[in-house]
């Protein structure tokens, strides 16, 4: 059991790093190819259509194969697609290879999930929020040699090609102390009938977390580089990982001390106090703050909310994972993007308006489903 924990962890770690080695590179890639923010925010659409995609594929996948299999094949093909993306000197060629490194990335965080969740029901204690906090310090390490490498005037390509040998070395090495026959035997058939409110409730927490979650990963760079004018456009997505990983390696107790109920509510007040805080004071120590306020209130949501929903009475966890997952790919779609197209319209402080608004949402959705259950 110990040994699963430890390469289902390694995993996580991983991919922390290799999604954060993309995401720091943004201001980058937006250099070289010359884009604005609108053009940008077009671009990064590509990533939740390709997860949209992956989702019916990936739910398919956990319930026909033990979670293993499509874990390890993912990953591989995931590794592949960030090296792509360092080679990419066109727009159309970075559009095809965040194509697939979304796909691969949405099948890999299902198969992912499902094993933890199977997982921590063989633990008397709470360790799924130790997963999640292991893939925020992979996110650290990512960012962390990122701004290294941009200090040291090294290129993207030998950056992203350098982490994905290594990734795929290590998931050659690790994938077979996976857990196996992991499959579920009931619960695997998704009804088109009624909607189970609290499925819908759980994927609309999913739906504003990503919002705050994943246009932070997305814009945080690109703040620091327009607003706050830093030459080191790294150090708000660092400080932002950085509260996130203390925040995840954490919840558990902070959960069991309070109750998720409460950890939701003080979630959304972290949220909201710290992009007014970037908002209002625009300068790198008030940014800085706010920035680690939000990472420590939006790092406990996603581990919450997939507990929750691998508690269901009517779904399968693999199931149920595939159906909040799909409001996350919404609020990919619709954030990430969104937030472009108003910094274009306004300016990137009027924009990062959304995430405050997304992070106070998570109250009354997150009592309401409470009260639902009780």
């Amino acid at each position: 059991m110990n040994k699963q924990r430890a390469s289902l962890s390694i995993f996580f770690f991983l991919a922390g790093v290799n999604f954060a080695s993309w995401a720091s590179r943004i201001p980058t890639i937006a250099g070289a190819l010359k884009l604005n923010e609108a053009e940008l925010g077009s671009i990064l659409l590509t990533m939740p259509v390709s997860s949209l995609i992956g989702l019916p594929l990936s739910g398919w996948l956990v319930t026909r194969f033990d979670s293993r299999s499509p874990l390890t094949a993912a990953f591989l093909l995931n590794a592949v697609a960030l090296s792509l993306i360092g080679l990419a000197d066109t727009s159309l060629l970075l559009i095809m290879a965040l194509f697939l490194f979304s796909l691969s990335m949405r099948i890999f965080n299902i198969a992912v999930n499902t094993q933890a969740i199977t997982l921590q029901k063989q633990f008397a204690r709470k360790i799924n929020g130790s997963f999640h906090g292991l893939w925020s310090l992979g996110g650290i390490v990512g960012v962390g040699f990122t701004t290294l490498l941009v200090s040291l005037d090294i290129s993207i390509v030998p950056h992203l090609l350098s982490v994905a040998i290594f990734s795929v070395l290590t998931t050659l090495a690790t994938s077979r102390h996976l857990l196996r026959n992991d499959r579920s035997t009931s619960g695997n058939k998704f009804s088109l009938g009624k909607p189970d409110p609290a499925i819908v409730l759980l994927g609309l927490l999913v739906f504003f977390a990503v919002v705050c979650e994943g246009g932070m990963f997305d814009w945080s760079g690109i703040y620091f580089q327009q607003v706050i004018k830093e030459d080191v456009f790294t150090s708000g997505y660092l400080i932002f990982m950085s509260f996130m990983a203390l925040s995840r390696f954490i919840s558990d107790r902070i959960i069991e001390r309070f109750g998720m109920a409460n950890t939701y509510i003080f979630s959304a007040i972290l949220i909201f106090c710290g992009i007014l805080l970037a908002i209002l004071f625009p300068s790198f120590w008030p940014a800085m703050v706010g920035f680690s306020f939000v990472g420590f209130g939006t790092a406990a949501v996603i581990p919450m909310t997939y507990t929750l929903a691998g508690s269901s009475q009517k779904y399968s966890p693999g199931v149920a994972l595939s159906i909040i997952v799909t409001y996350g790919v919404i609020g990919m779609l619709i954030g990430p993007p969104l937030i472009g197209y108003l910094a274009h319209a306004f300016n990137l402080k009027i924009a990062f308006i959304l995430f405050a608004f997304a992070g106070m949402m998570l109250i009354p959705i997150s009592q309401r489903f409470f009260k639902l259950e009780s």
